[in-house]
């Protein structure tokens, strides 16, 4: 535990006495054993094949973060990822990684039915925000005159309860 007391010692870049790979041989496969002994429930199982070291013989069911309920499993991932922002040592995303992911979230929402339906107010005031925040940062889509035409055109056609394509005509 000395190791670990001297291994904060704010130097960025140095690696002297930190971390599980400055540890001796016998510390690790300490540390090592007990991290195979805790997803394996307390056995050193190492594949549900029957075969055991140890003489031990016995079912993983019910152990483990992957049994856990989901409540408890995102408990313990918020705790990690509190950690690491506080450690300075979380992933941060870009721009376009957000983009991705909340893409991925959202069409999984919607696979399993649990997706969030926006109202047409809600939809409004979320397209306004997002419209507004962009023109703030400058990255906001500067339309044409024909492609605000073609926008209105849209628009106006769907509140009056015509597809896109104008079946009541165009204008």
């Amino acid at each position: 535990m000395d190791q670990q007391k001297q291994s904060h010692s704010g130097q960025k870049g140095s690696t002297e006495n930190r971390g599980f790979a400055s540890m001796d041989e016998e510390k690790q496969r300490e540390i090592a054993s007990k991290g195979g002994k805790a997803s394996h429930g307390g056995k050193a199982e190492a594949h549900s094949s029957g075969s055991s070291r140890g003489g031990q013989k016995g079912s993983s069911e019910g152990r483990g973060f992957a049994s856990m309920d989901q409540e408890k499993q995102r408990e313990i991932a918020s705790k990690g990822g509190k950690a690491a922002h506080e450690k300075g040592t979380a992933h941060e995303f870009t721009p376009e990684e957000a983009r991705e992911a909340g893409h991925k979230g959202g069409q999984v929402a919607h696979e399993r039915g649990t997706a969030h339906e926006f109202t047409p107010e809600e939809a409004r005031e979320a397209g306004h925000k997002g419209g507004k925040a962009a023109h703030e940062k400058g990255t906001a889509h500067e339309f044409t005159p024909e492609e605000a035409r073609a926008a209105g055109r849209k628009g106006g056609q769907a509140s009056h309860g015509r597809g896109a394509s104008g079946e009541a005509g165009n204008r």
